[in-house]
């Protein structure tokens, strides 16, 4: 079955929507690359209890992006499916983002408050995020239904990632450490605030859309999970997606423990491969049009799961940066080409079931992705567990293995697996030059 024929008659500027990606990433990145380094080793929560968190949040997670996904599809406005949801969701998201990085003064460790206080406010600010992403995501296959507008709108999404990651990322050690959390949390927030609407505003989608079959919430996740394809790409995401979480909440780690630098180091190694990715960006665009965007997938996951071996035996600042500026380019493979092949997979399910349920699809493979959450609080209790490390104040025998453990061996394992299960997902080209699954 084929998309409806009726044209859009206003197109949705590539910029327009792929702007709306900084928005998105300023807050969250900053909330889950910092959320330990601050509540653990400035507050003083314990790490295990650090990673109870996230692993009581994998499974509320588990839960609501599908719900968030189904009502999304369902929706059925004179605005459209997904823009009142973005509007009404946005400032709700920004609101819960400032209030996790403000911490009440009566809250302390000692009384056992700003666990209660964290896990409250971790879950709030990361359900809010995955209803702002189930919508914004499930745009990408809507607006730009052919393959060349997705190539050139999915690099400017990631380019605006990444250069929201330089700035929530990389620059938050300097910038922290002269305006503190607190504020800096408040002037991310409202940058997102503004660029998100600004986002929403602007994309015109297609109403043809809204007389279309309301798509079942039973229906819909049975036709999805006897899907292999869904489950082999959705396991790699979650593996890709376990590493890049670690690497960005270990470097701060890495950098004073393993490396005993001061932290404003730790904006040079992340803000260093972040740049060689915004490059990478470039160089993967160009290599897409001639290369199929299966093989630069997985290329990009063999390129970080082999990063992952000398980056374990650097012993300086300089030899860890050289060895990220290569993974760096595995990063930039890996954001080109994620969204596109989940596009794909959109694409298939339509075809298949002739439902719209972008929604769905996108909150589904969101589950898988957040299933790193079980990952993660693993290598945070490893790590832990193995090297005595339970807080700043109290870090244990050998901080450094520690943190080397969180940033190397956990993310190698992962990215290993990821990469395993790309070369079981195939696709086959049909007469108009597309690709769809086969099977």
């Amino acid at each position: 079955m084929s998309t409806p024929d009726k044209a859009i008659k206003k197109r949705t500027s590539p910029f327009r929507y792929g702007i709306g990606m900084f928005g998105t990433s300023i807050p969250i990145n900053m909330f889950k690359s910092f959320a330990a380094i601050f509540y653990v080793d400035m507050l003083g929560l314990d790490m295990k209890k650090y990673s109870l968190v996230l692993l009581i949040y994998t499974f509320v997670d588990a839960i609501d992006n599908p719900v968030y996904g189904f009502l999304s599809d369902r929706t059925r406005t004179k605005w459209g499916r997904r823009r009142p949801w973005l509007i009404i969701g946005t400032p709700l998201l920004i609101l819960s983002f400032i209030l996790f990085f403000n911490v009440p003064s009566f809250i302390s460790s000692e009384k056992g408050s700003l666990f209660i206080y964290m896990l409250l406010m971790y879950i709030l600010t990361g359900t809010l995020d995955s209803l702002i992403n189930a919508n914004y995501g499930a745009l990408f296959p809507e607006l730009f239904p052919k393959d060349e507008e997705r190539a050139k709108t999915n690099a400017v999404r990631q380019v605006c990632q990444l250069l929201a990651m330089v700035i929530s990322i990389a620059l938050t050690p300097v910038i922290t450490k002269a305006l503190g959390y607190q504020l800096t949390s408040v002037i991310y927030g409202l940058v997102a605030l503004a660029v998100i609407l600004y986002c929403t505003f602007g994309c015109k989608e297609n109403l043809e859309y809204e007389e279309t079959e309301k798509p079942k919430l039973i229906g819909s996740i049975i036709a999805l999970v006897t899907n292999p394809k869904f489950w082999i790409f959705g396991l790699a995401g979650a593996f890709y997606s376990a590493a890049f979480a670690l690497i960005s909440q270990a470097i701060p780690f890495y950098v004073k423990y393993t490396l005993k630098l001061d932290s404003s180091m730790t904006t040079v190694m992340l803000g260093v491969v972040l740049f060689v990715a915004v490059i990478g960006i470039i160089v993967w665009s160009a290599v897409i049009k001639k290369v199929e965007v299966i093989k630069v997938w997985r290329i990009g996951f063999m390129i970080m799961a082999i990063g992952f071996i000398p980056l374990y035996f650097a012993k300086n600042l300089g030899t860890a940066i050289a060895i990220e500026c290569i993974m760096g380019f595995g990063i930039a493979s890996c954001l080109i080409t994620m969204d596109c092949i989940g596009a794909k997979i959109v694409d298939d399910d339509y075809e298949r079931h002739g439902v719209r349920r972008e929604g769905i699809i996108n909150s589904l493979v969101g589950v898988m992705n957040r299933l790193n959450g079980l990952f993660t609080s693993l290598a945070f209790y490893v790590a832990s567990e193995a090297f005595g490390f339970v807080s700043g104040d109290e870090p244990g025998d050998n901080p450094g293995m520690a943190a080397k453990m969180l940033l190397c061996v956990f993310p190698f394992i992962a990215m290993v697996l990821a990469s395993i299960f790309s070369w079981f997902l195939k696709f086959k080209k049909v007469e108009n030059n597309e690709q769809i699954s086969d099977n």
